[in-house]
């Protein structure tokens, strides 16, 4: 599923490219068979490349699947089933394998839901951002608020309703968010290689130094606030969690410069696909916790999501190091201890966003 963020602020709209089928001419995702010996998240990759000439960071971890009915030649119709890997979409190629047999078209999310035939797949598709992150991330009103309080969340909660809101670290926590999906768009183009990968090193460090002067002000807002949305112990160790995140790009982006490293294993380049998977999430959770408790269910969808993606990170790390170790632990040690630095780089990226979301996690469970 190809997506892109049109704009870089963290309420920017996404959007889904479909293509046209061959048969039908209606709008699908790229889709196809894997292949002998390749993995499931690379053919998805393969296929977006052929069908709808994109390129990009595609997560190793599945959204989800659906069924369809799929006629053959021979005018049997078969069930098939689709696992939907998201694409973060870096390159749009004007030319592309099957150009001429297909249109394509970004729709936003959705458009693209009522475009598919497949009801599951719309399902999916609706809830990549859960119908569109303002809407979900408006304040509750103050007596539905206090209303729900009553019913629901006891007496403390009833008065904690009542208490004014100041300070602006929601907006904060936002802007942050803001800096950790432009560093991992940034970490994973220049996991691509190429002629422009000091052009995204810098980027990465100019993000770090971003979201180190917002880290600063909500500490400062921290201090000099009487009244906070949250416990000042939670609102810390959420901006902390989040500013350890692109920390780690930056360390990320800093051993690939000092090694002059140019090439990238595949597995270092899923890991990567998963930290961009892993601060998109991020960026819908953070307007959330402006109406938390309306937002539980879903920021608890977001924050397992997250968990299993670390998990996920894990799998592949080891896989790859293993592989290097095969290829370069005796005849090229140097190279293997180089290649070593930058897997154990990428996998506390990831596992710094888990943090994130056992931060969030924290804040559902104290007030929602």
């Amino acid at each position: 599923m190809p997506y892109r963020t049109v704009g870089d602020a963290i309420t920017a709209p996404t959007e889904i490219l479909l293509v046209t089928s061959r048969g039908t001419g209606r709008w699908v995702v790229p889709k196809g068979n894997i292949g002998k010996r390749e993995v499931a998240h690379n053919a998805a990759a393969r296929e977006a490349l052929e069908e709808a000439g994109v390129t990009g960071a595609v997560c190793p971890s599945a959204l989800g699947s659906y069924v369809y009915r799929k006629t053959l030649s021979s005018g049997a119709a078969i069930r098939a089933e689709v696992q939907v890997f998201p694409l973060a979409v870096t390159g749009e190629l004007g030319d592309w394998p099957e150009a001429g047999q297909r249109s394509r078209r970004w729709f936003s999310l959705a458009e693209a839901a009522d475009a598919v035939d497949e009801t599951d797949l719309g399902m999916l598709i609706r809830s990549f951002r859960a119908s569109e992150i303002r809407n979900l991330a408006t304040t509750v009103p103050l007596l539905e608020r206090i209303s729900g309080a009553k019913e629901k969340l006891g007496m403390f909660h009833w008065f904690q309703a009542l208490l004014p809101r100041q300070g602006n670290f929601f907006a904060l926590f936002e802007a942050h968010g803001e800096t950790l999906v432009a560093g991992s768009n940034a970490l994973v183009r220049m996991l691509q290689g190429g002629e422009a990968m000091a052009q995204h090193v810098r980027e990465i460090t100019e993000r770090e130094h971003d979201a180190d002067a917002i880290t600063r002000e909500v500490l400062v807002t921290v201090r000099k606030t009487f009244l906070t949305p949250f416990d000042r112990g939670a609102i810390t160790a959420l901006i902390g969690a989040m500013d350890d995140a692109i920390d780690q790009m930056q360390q990320t982006a800093s051993a690939v410069t000092i090694y002059d490293v140019t090439s990238f294993e595949p597995e270092m380049q899923d890991i990567a696909a998963i930290i961009v998977e892993a601060t998109r999430l991020i960026a819908e959770a953070l307007p959330l916790l402006r109406a938390i408790h309306a937002n539980a269910a879903r920021l608890h969808e977001l924050t397992e999501r997250l968990i299993r993606l670390e998990g996920r990170a894990d799998e592949i790390h080891d896989a790859g190091l293993a592989r290097a170790y095969a290829a370069l632990g005796e005849t090229a040690p140097m190279r293997f201890f180089v290649c070593r630095e930058i897997y154990s780089h990428l996998e506390r990226v990831v596992d710094k966003c888990e943090d994130v979301a056992n931060e969030i996690d924290n804040l559902v469970i104290d007030h929602a």
